[in-house]
């Protein structure tokens, strides 16, 4: 346990500068008798912040110990900037929480492609098994002692079709994500804030030499408010870069996404999280307006978790 908070004192001033806010949250005043008095008396109820600002940002927290879940999470990209574009992916994700400290997210991938008249990819109408994917999520820093939450997320993954086309590839990604949050009105209003950084690379047919390496980074930043118990709506506003190769090496185009989010603890065992987002803003590379080549017009997300 000293390890761990000498660990994350060291990193707390570096999250703590990447937060667009800089008024601290109030502090956590209330002692346990007053926080269960004050459930009794119909205030809201605590939430766990992990899945409240949808789903592509993420809050700190990695769930109870000894907490495990069975989570189909949907990712949805629309457009591009002619021709019919609609592709899904699931992952079918186990998750258990060994310590308070560590979660850790293990599946299969399901794909599908609806693409037509696309400038640059083939036609196709088709799906299927897509690979497996994990994640390894490890809370630094816990709030109290400072007053956010931080936590790095590790997703290892491979794909046997690739992402954007449904061609077939051997393709390899390590998604790396600094996800932090903050409480800035008691159980009420919730602040979110995602770094991600992810290398990736496919191997087209079975010929090594045609590796292809490229890398995406982004920043997020969300906020997220309960409106009702146990529900929560707010918004999601992304900023991503896509590279040719797997250290920055090439730009060659960005993204801003903008989208409202939305939050249901159906009960104590069953939740759900849904994002949708439009490109707002970009370019790519040669100078056109939105980068529609890296990156869809509008995406979507869901996820449904239960717990057992």
């Amino acid at each position: 346990m000293a390890m761990h908070d000498l660990w994350a004192q060291k990193l707390a001033a570096l999250v703590c500068a990447l937060f667009l806010f800089g008024a601290t949250p109030p502090a956590r005043a209330e002692d346990d008798a007053t926080e269960s008095r004050a459930s009794k008396s119909g205030s809201f109820p605590d939430v766990e912040t992990k899945y409240i600002f949808g789903s592509f940002t993420r809050g700190a927290a990695v769930g109870e110990l000894g907490e495990r879940a069975i989570e189909p999470d949907t990712v949805a990209n629309f457009g591009r900037r002619s021709g019919g574009y609609a592709t899904a992916e699931t992952e079918l994700e186990l998750e258990y929480t060994p310590t308070k400290f560590l979660q850790i997210e293990v599946g299969p991938t399901i794909s599908y492609y609806n693409i037509h008249g696309v400038p640059g990819l083939d036609d196709r109408n088709s799906g299927g098994l897509n690979g497996v994917s994990g994640t390894i999520r490890s809370l630094l820093i816990e709030q109290g002692q400072w007053p956010f939450s931080a936590t790095l997320t590790i997703e290892p993954s491979w794909r046997s079709l690739d992402e954007t086309s449904g061609a077939t590839v051997s393709s390899y990604a390590l998604e790396t994500k600094i996800e932090a949050d903050a409480e800035l009105i008691k159980n009420r209003l919730f602040y979110a804030f995602n770094l991600l950084y992810e290398p990736a690379g496919s191997v087209i047919g079975n010929i090594p030499s045609a590796w292809e390496p490229e890398s995406t980074t982004g920043v997020s930043s969300a906020l997220a408010y309960q409106v009702i118990p146990n529900v929560v709506v707010g918004i999601d506003l992304w900023y991503l870069r896509h590279y040719e190769g797997t250290t920055l090496n090439s730009f060659t185009g960005d993204a801003v996404y903008l989208g409202p989010t939305f939050f249901w603890k159906i009960n104590p065992k069953t939740l759900i999280s849904a994002s949708w987002e439009a490109q707002i803003a970009g370019h790519e590379g040669g100078g056109s307006t939105l980068d529609l080549t890296d990156f869809s017009r509008q995406r979507a997300r869901l996820l449904v978790e239960f717990e057992f």
